[in-house]
């Protein structure tokens, strides 16, 4: 049985009072979360600050701390504006967004580039959440399964199927990301039920056990119909994670 995820990605949002403020509702909303893994990925400036949040939490309600990205390089050196998977681990992340299709659209970034930062955050003992999926053009020309299986094969050709086993996978259709627009929970089964036969076709034993999660304007409205759907195991929640009753209500749903 796989175990349900949720991760919040609050993406440039945010303030010290207002996450301690975010934090502590969602605290009050959630009474146990002992089914579910529940992540929240703030900015990288209130990474410290929300793990010390984290940190102070009694033991029936664990919530980790995520990054929103990662820098591809390993170790140290001259990378001016780059944090690196080792430094996240450090002040208490768990877990890394990659290849966000915000990152890869509005920063340029390559299946190979994404496919090394996923490398890094393996090589730091962190989990990557590789995110996948297809603009709009794509999906109405057809390509939605070449696109998906492109940025997939990209990670295992430099990972390994068994390196993709330690991460988590998040498909997110782009016409779906902070549009309103949803992709229905057959449409989303049918992405992640290919996602998870092109891994299969590798290794059925990871095509089976892996996590594979729907992030396209997730909300209390839709969660439950979209989690209930046989391959798909959690959301990686945008806008709906800046408010801690849809929050929590997503988090119900997933339990």
């Amino acid at each position: 049985m796989r175990r349900k995820l949720v991760a919040g990605n609050w993406k440039m949002h945010g303030s010290r009072t207002g996450n301690l403020a975010l934090l502590e509702e969602i605290f009050a909303r959630v009474e146990s979360i002992e089914s579910v893994d529940v992540l929240v990925c703030p900015p990288t400036v209130f990474l410290s600050d929300v793990a010390t949040m984290l940190q102070g939490r009694s033991n029936e309600l664990r919530i980790a701390l995520g990054a929103q990205d990662v820098s591809a390089e390993v170790g140290v050196g001259a990378f001016t504006g780059e944090v690196s998977a080792q430094m996240l681990r450090e002040i208490g992340a768990a877990a890394v967004i990659v290849g966000h299709s915000e990152r890869r659209s509005r920063h340029g970034e390559s299946d190979a580039l994404v496919a090394r930062k996923f490398a890094a955050t393996l090589e730091a003992a962190l989990l990557p959440i590789l995110c996948v999926g297809e603009q709009l053009a794509e999906r109405e020309a057809g390509q939605t399964e070449l696109v998906v299986a492109r940025q997939l094969e990209a990670v295992i050709e430099h990972c390994g199927v068994d390196g993709l086993a330690r991460g988590v996978i998040a498909y997110e259709p782009v016409w779906a990301i902070g549009t309103g627009r949803t992709a229905t929970p057959e449409q989303a089964e049918a992405v992640h039920a290919f996602i998870r036969g092109r891994i299969a076709a590798h290794d059925a034993t990871i095509g089976g056990s892996m996590r594979i999660l729907y992030g396209g304007s997730v909300k209390a409205g839709n969660a439950r119909d979209l989690f209930a759907q046989p391959d798909v195991d959690g959301g990686l929640i945008g806008g709906a994670s800046l408010d801690a009753k849809e929050f929590a209500a997503v988090i119900a749903a997933a339990k």
